[in-house]
């Protein structure tokens, strides 16, 4: 049986609701808004949200340790204050360093600066620091090792100053640098080449007479009048180095040295002077030697005479047995004192008193007007002279003649 339609008179039919007709209180007026009923969502409150939050664990804010925080707030600092101040260090090292590198804000202080035969790259490097020239030893041989300038260091006096920075200094004690210190040295004619040695090493050109012998000796010039003398005795360049004035560095490499005057030597001996050689009867040699017997036992105004004396004992034997007796060449072997009687009996190839023609090589080192009188004696028959009281020669013919004049002289007696 269906009992949903069952209609009971017992029960109480539900109320009606007029909606047709409203009361004033149940209108809601949605055309203004009460104050309250506003909804301000410019600012949310808290009870909006309650209900959202009510079923949720509020976060947990983590908890703060303010002694580990103010602990590390000060390593920060200390490590930035450490960084600070390693960097304006470094920045001023590294102005400094450059400073010296570049030669900047240095006193003004010229040296003189002189770099001994193979010494080391490292003492040179203290040098110029103790003269003030760098700062900075370490810095320096760096800079010379980038830059492959060490080995370019040469022996020799140089003018340098505190205004030259490395690349400067480097380039200065080269040896071919405008900075190396020169000296002018003047050969007289006439000097044997002991003293132009001995010159040499007191113009500061040489260290030694020692490292100029052996230069002499033993190295092998490229020069054509040299072939046929046999090396190992430094006297060999006798005769061969020209006075002259000439320019050298202090030191100056010994070969250099000799070999320079050699070239100025070969550079006067010209084709038509060679011509002349040949056509004397002499060789170079010989007629140098003759030109250094001139040299040393002529003047100024009789130099043609007395070569005139030499070639007639040279070619007449007979007169003097070929012996040439000319006292330069003793004072050549009795160390350059004034000749004795017991000097004529030195043994000595040198000794013209005691061996008869020329020397075996020249006594000095002639100069143009001595060879050219050795080219071209005057023309006489003389075979003596003699220097008389007025410091003149006089030449003769005969023994008689020369033993009377002597006899005639004060300084004889």
């Amino acid at each position: 049986m269906q009992q949903d339609n069952y209609y009971d008179p017992r029960r109480r039919p539900p109320e009606r609701r007029d909606y047709g007709e409203r009361r004033p209180s149940d209108r809601r007026d949605y055309g203004e808004r009460r104050p309250s009923d506003r909804r301000d969502y410019g600012e949310r409150r808290s009870s909006s949200r309650s209900s959202y939050r009510d079923d949720r664990e509020p976060p947990r804010r983590p908890r703060t340790n303010h002694r580990s925080a103010g602990r590390t707030a000060g390593f920060v600092l200390l490590y930035v204050a450490a960084v600070i101040g390693v960097s304006i260090l470094l920045a001023c090292v590294g102005w400094t360093a450059a400073g010296d590198v570049l030669a900047l804000n240095k006193a003004y202080k010229e040296v003189t600066f002189t770099v001994s035969p193979g010494e080391e790259f490292d003492s040179v490097a203290d040098r110029m620091k103790e003269e003030g020239l760098i700062e900075y030893k370490l810095l320096f041989n760096i800079f010379a090792s980038v830059t492959h300038k060490k080995d370019s260091v040469a022996a020799g006096t140089y003018s340098l100053n505190t205004d030259m920075d490395y690349r400067a200094l480097l380039a200065g004690v080269r040896a071919n640098s405008a900075n190396r210190s020169q000296v002018q040295v003047t050969i007289p004619e006439g000097y044997n080449i002991d003293q132009i040695f001995a010159l040499l090493v007191e113009k500061g050109v040489a260290n030694s007479t020692d490292e100029l012998k052996e230069a002499a000796a033993n190295h092998d010039y490229a020069f054509s009048f040299l072939e046929d003398i046999p090396l190992g005795d430094y006297r060999r360049l006798e005769g061969y180095l020209m006075p002259d004035t000439y320019t050298f560095y202090t030191p100056h490499d010994p070969v250099l040295a000799l070999n320079k005057l050699m070239v100025y030597f070969d550079s006067q001996m010209t084709e038509d002077l060679m011509s002349q050689v040949e056509s004397s009867g002499y060789t170079l040699h010989e007629i140098l030697t003759i030109a250094s017997l001139i040299e040393r036992e002529a003047t100024s105004t009789d130099r043609t005479e007395v070569s005139a004396v030499i070639h007639n004992r040279l070619k007449n034997t007979s007169a003097t047995q070929g012996l040439l007796q000319v006292d330069a060449t003793l004072v050549y072997i009795n160390g350059g004192k004034e000749p004795t009687e017991a000097d004529k009996s030195i043994d000595s190839p040198y000794n013209t008193y005691k061996y008869p023609g020329l020397p075996p090589t020249p006594i000095a080192n002639p100069g143009m007007e001595a060879i050219v009188a050795a080219l071209h004696p005057a023309d006489s028959k003389n075979y003596y002279y003699a220097l008389g009281d007025d410091d003149v020669h006089h030449f003769f013919k005969t023994y008689d003649q020369l033993q009377k004049f002597i006899a005639s002289q004060e300084r004889y007696k």
